[in-house]
């Protein structure tokens, strides 16, 4: 049978880790798994409770609204309001979305064709490479240009993205970001994404921004919105979740906010598509955002903590890696002894000999292959008990 779409899309690496790691368990063997980015801590209890309480009500099993009932949009507002000074209409400037990644990918349904162009950051989370290509549209690769004891991208990236711009036709109509990145953990301040606004606003450019790791940062970095750029509405939108702030993935809540054209458009298309998140899920949602706003900073403390203990942990065994400022991540560069091996094989044999799984930067894009990426999903004493394993199965290639 011959399918549309999915034709082009390459073998799941991930899956290749996942399996193996699958099959070390079923032997007995302890495998400590940070590779899949898959939050552990627990939902904020108000919101579980919440939850619970209007499941209950038979009220709430009926359709709900695919752009999210009122007063969850008057939630977010507000929460953007006190977290970052913006200020959002919740009736033409945010759309809920089933989480973060169901809103990029249908935003670039009404933002790109067949024919258009987007830029794209290299490495990258896949679906921020793929969704322009489920609309059909043609995407160019941009390197971070991250330097080897740096997590900070600012003028390589943003001279890449001008050249990109200069050498593409047709013009890029859309530029995805996303700082702090997954998976280099890269970090950028407001005046760079000033100056991307700028860029956008004279060359009459879409810039979506997706912020899912927008309350997880360290060492006193504040990642910016970047709709604190004055006039950045003009020309951005912004996909914030729930997911990675207040620890409800499996909730799958988030917003599109920012340009009321392009909140409308995607308003007009969810409205086609979906009827919107479990009515009690957004009511849970509303009462996490009112009435546990500082659990973020809770979960940003658990995350540093492991960040602290993984990244001192390599520095131990010789494995030198530059804590990162942002998200729940660790973008190891594999040693120069081992590089030869590439990132999927590496991964491989560190399942399989170390006990200890993590992602190949292959999955990332080809400007991922000499690194793997750390998740910060297990407490510091499995991380402890993984530095040990991994430093048995590194002596093991020596």
């Amino acid at each position: 049978m011959e399918f549309r779409r999915i034709t082009g899309l390459p073998p799941y690496v991930f899956t290749v880790i996942d399996q193996l790691k699958i099959a070390e368990r079923k032997k007995g063997n302890d495998v400590i798994d940070l590779g899949f980015g898959n939050p552990d801590l627990p939902s904020p209890a108000v919101a579980v409770d919440k939850l619970a309480e209007t499941a209950k009500n038979p009220r709430n099993h009926r359709y709900s609204a695919s752009r999210g009932i009122p007063k969850l949009r008057q939630a977010v507002s507000n929460l953007y309001l006190s977290r970052f000074g913006v200020e959002l209409d919740p009736d033409t400037e945010v759309v809920a979305t089933i989480g973060a990644k169901e809103g990029l990918s249908h935003v670039m349904w009404v933002l790109l064709a067949p024919g258009d162009t987007a830029l794209v950051p290299s490495p990258s989370y896949p679906i921020h490479i793929y969704a322009p290509l489920f609309a059909g549209a043609d995407v160019r690769r941009v390197s971070l240009e991250l330097g080897p004891d740096s997590f900070e991208t600012g003028v390589g990236f943003f001279t890449n993205l001008m050249e990109a711009w200069e050498s593409a036709w047709p013009k890029p109509r859309v530029i995805v970001i996303s700082f702090p990145h997954n998976p280099t953990t890269a970090c950028v301040d407001l005046d760079w994404m000033a100056k991307l606004v700028s860029f956008a606003q004279e060359h009459n450019v879409v810039l979506v921004h997706d912020f899912a790791y927008a309350d997880i940062a360290f060492d006193g970095y504040n990642p910016p919105s970047i709709l604190q750029v004055p006039g950045a509405k003009d020309v951005s939108v912004e996909l914030y979740s729930l997911t990675k702030s207040f620890s409800m993935a499996g909730w799958r809540v988030g917003f599109m906010v920012g340009n009321a054209e392009i909140v409308a458009a995607l308003t007009k298309l969810k409205s086609y598509l979906d009827y919107g998140t479990f009515q009690p899920i957004q009511i849970a949602a509303i009462v996490a955002m009112n009435d546990a706003s500082d659990y973020p900073k809770l979960i940003n403390q658990t995350y540093q903590r492991r960040r602290d203990a993984l990244c001192g942990g390599l520095e131990r065994i010789g494995w030198h890696i530059p804590p990162p400022k942002g998200t729940m991540f660790v973008w190891a560069p594999i040693p120069d002894p081992y590089k030869e091996m590439g990132s999927l094989e590496f991964a491989k044999f560190l399942v399989s000999q170390g006990e200890v799984a993590v992602s190949p930067g292959i999955g990332f894009g080809p400007e991922g292959e000499d690194h793997v990426r750390f998740a910060l999903i297990e407490n510091e004493q499995r991380i402890a008990q993984a530095i040990r394993s991994l430093k048995r199965a590194l002596r093991k290639l020596n």
